[in-house]
């Protein structure tokens, strides 16, 4: 369970608390799964409720560091015409973010991700949150753009909440756990 304490500024505090419900609901999804329920893909979804523990860490981690550093430089890869018999590595890594594998444990992945939640969360608290970076070249952004930390923030928590849903139709899909109701 991720625990806050008030930081004196009312836009951290929601930020944090956001961040807390929302890492708990996805925390809850997982509690009680074996491994094997783990990696299984049981919905119209290729992804896992573990795959899905560590795609959450990695985005929330890029942002973090995106928040500190600014953007880094894509890859350049052509999404639309890989050829999956013969992938760059590129996308076999980015494909590697969503899967659990073999070697790893929902424990050790959860592990990270509290990690993780730790370092965003000190980021919310001591970062100048209208500071601005710009966002990398990328189909899905506007050329130009940039976010302030306060909306990488907002993103993090809307990311957060939306693979929570996710894992938790995977996790009654599974065994009929479901997080909330």
């Amino acid at each position: 369970m991720t625990t806050s304490t008030s930081t004196g500024d009312p836009i951290r505090d929601d930020l944090l608390e956001a961040l807390a419900k929302h890492r708990d609901l996805f925390r809850v999804t997982a509690a009680g799964l074996t491994e094997d329920q783990a990696r299984l893909t049981p919905t119209a979804s290729s992804l896992g409720v573990g795959g899905l523990v560590k795609h959450v860490t990695s985005v929330e981690a890029e942002w973090a560091r995106f928040v500190v550093d600014g953007p880094v430089d894509m890859p350049e890869v052509d999404w639309e015409h890989i050829d999956w018999t013969n992938p760059p590595p590129e996308a076999v890594a980015y494909a590697e973010g969503f899967r659990m594998r073999d070697d790893e444990t929902l424990e050790g992945l959860l592990a990270a991700y509290d990690e993780q939640a730790a370092r965003t969360d000190e980021l919310v608290r001591t970062v100048e949150l209208g500071a601005r970076q710009p966002l990398p070249a990328a189909p899905w952004f506007e050329p130009g753009a940039s976010w302030s930390a306060l909306r990488v923030f907002v993103h993090v928590v809307a990311e957060t909440a939306q693979h929570a849903g996710h894992a938790d139709i995977i996790r009654e899909t599974i065994d009929g756990q479901k997080s909330m109701g």
